[in-house]
């Protein structure tokens, strides 16, 4: 028995506003060589969010360090 696989379009605009208020991670390495001698290694990382998002991230943890710096805990 086969499942049909509901398709369904998704406009550009809706899938770039769900990814930038989760974020997303991309990582990559690119190595150039020639006669199998690495000439170039490039190494990239990179995290794509809503500058919303991240304030808001960042805001979160500033209030849980505030609140362990009042009750004496790591900072």
């Amino acid at each position: 028995m086969t499942r049909a696989i509901e398709r369904r379009e998704v406009a550009l605009v809706d899938l770039l506003d769900r990814v930038l208020a989760g974020g997303v991670v991309i990582a990559g390495e690119i190595t150039l060589s020639i006669a199998d001698i690495d000439l170039v290694r490039i190494s990239l990382r990179a995290l794509i969010a809503s500058v919303r998002a991240e304030n808001e991230e960042g805001a979160e943890g500033d209030r849980h360090d505030r609140h362990d710096r009042r009750e004496g805990g790591p900072r």
